[in-house]
């Protein structure tokens, strides 16, 4: 039997106290740490109700709204100077939020209000009817509010739904943890100890995703203002849970990350943290569905259910994926293996993988098949070196190993390329 969520969370909150005390350093300031830890969790005030809107996306007639109705207080903006004892107590906050099941929350699109009813995670995943065709290549408000009386400031919140150009190329389906975003998902503790004590202004991209991404969405004829809205389409679909919402997007903005609509999940901590596969399939088929004409290019990682999951979703729909890329943080030997085995699955249905421990490898792929600009790729190289170079410095620093950054150059063998067109001499380092 699974474990409830809510009890998951109870003990994840207990360990964060403990750790919160450690963090203090000196006694006296361990037990003021400690003590603002414990209020958070015990109270002394109930959390004011609160909507959250989210990123969703949509065509001229439809649009996909997302929002969450739960207890909640407010977060302080990220800073990258918040001590480590602050970021744990927005942490906790997060975790201690409640979801207010079946709550009524009204969302308006273009003028029109909707009277949605949460289910009973206090989630609303819903389509509606557009009044008016909304324009191609751009991002729309979704006003959302409770609906208690007189809504207060937090029982208010804006959303958007993306609509891609007719023009768009293609599109990208995204992982973020241990893809775009560094978190030892391997590990519990080490992801854990991550979500704990870092904020969104203090977590590292991998090296060079910024500037590939950035590329990816910018390869679009006609298309005005380098990309954006106009630009091809990202998705990022990803198991961390909704109460990370803020901290994500707070991220991909910090980061110079193109944005997009983001799908995530109900949170739920322990083993199944790390099977998402039922969730992953059944957003990317959604956005498949959404955009029948559209090919996408997958990105995700090897340490969870990534390339399997991808995988499939080539064999469903044959020439609808143009290639996976999957990113290698630890390069086990076992996993590639059976990666290359699901590689040459993947060629038969037209797709193609490309299996690397860097960004880099990606990009030279993509520019050969025409899908980044060949300009792009001096510029990921150039971003990935820098990028790496200051993530081994802060390691350095602190004494710590950094998910994705090896300290020694990775050796050739460390790209895996199945593809017909392309060798991996192709994408060898510069």
């Amino acid at each position: 039997m699974a474990d409830d969520p809510r009890d998951a969370r109870d003990r994840l909150t207990r360990a964060a106290v403990s750790l919160g005390g450690a963090l203090g350093g000196a006694l006296g300031e361990a037990r003021r740490v400690a003590g603002a830890l414990r209020d958070v969790v015990d109270g002394p005030d109930a959390a004011p109700h609160h909507v959250a809107g989210y990123r969703g996306y949509g065509t001229p007639r439809t649009a996909l709204v997302q929002a969450s109705a739960l207890r909640q207080r407010a977060f302080r903006p990220a800073d990258a100077a918040a001590p480590r004892w602050r970021n744990l107590l927005d942490a906790i906050r997060r975790i201690r939020s409640d979801p207010l099941p079946h709550a009524e929350v009204r969302a308006t699109l273009q003028g029109v209000t909707h009277a949605l009813r949460a289910d009973d995670e206090g989630f609303v995943h819903r389509w509606l009817e557009a009044p008016a065709p909304l324009a191609e290549g751009a991002w729309h408000p979704v006003q959302f509010a409770l609906h208690e009386g007189t809504p207060s400031d937090d029982a208010r919140a804006v959303g958007a739904v993306l609509v891609p150009p007719a023009h768009a190329r293609f599109g990208v389906i995204s992982d973020m943890d241990d893809t775009v975003l560094q978190s030892d998902v391997t590990s519990f503790l080490s992801a854990a100890r991550m979500v704990l004590l870092e904020n969104a202004r203090t977590r590292l991209p991998f090296p060079g995703v910024a500037a590939f991404y950035r590329a990816l969405q910018a390869a679009v004829p006609g298309a005005t203002g380098g990309g954006g809205a106009q630009g091809n389409p990202i998705f990022y679909v990803s198991s961390s849970p909704w109460n990370l919402y803020d901290v994500i997007a707070d991220f991909l903005e910090a980061q110079a990350i193109p944005a997009g609509p983001l799908l995530l999940r109900d949170w739920d901590i322990g083993p199944s943290l790390r099977s998402n596969k039922g969730h992953k399939l059944a957003r990317i088929r959604e956005v498949l569905a959404t955009y029948p004409s559209l090919p996408f290019l997958l990105v995700g990682d090897s340490t969870q259910e990534d390339p399997e999951i991808y995988g499939a979703l080539a064999r469903e729909s044959p020439g609808r994926v143009l290639a996976i890329y999957i990113r290698d943080p630890h390069r086990d030997a076992t996993r590639r293996a059976a990666i290359q085995a699901l590689a040459e699955d993947v060629r038969a249905t037209g797709a193609t993988l490309v299996l690397a421990d860097d960004t880099l490898a990606a990009a030279k792929h993509a520019a050969l098949h025409g899908w980044i600009a060949p300009s792009a790729v001096a510029e990921v190289e150039a971003a990935s070196r820098a990028e790496a170079a200051r993530a081994v410095a802060e390691r350095r620093g602190a004494a710590e190993e950094t998910p994705g950054v090896p300290a020694e150059p990775a050796a050739a063998e460390a790209t895996l390329v199945v593809d017909e067109q392309v060798s991996r001499s192709d994408l060898g380092k510069s």
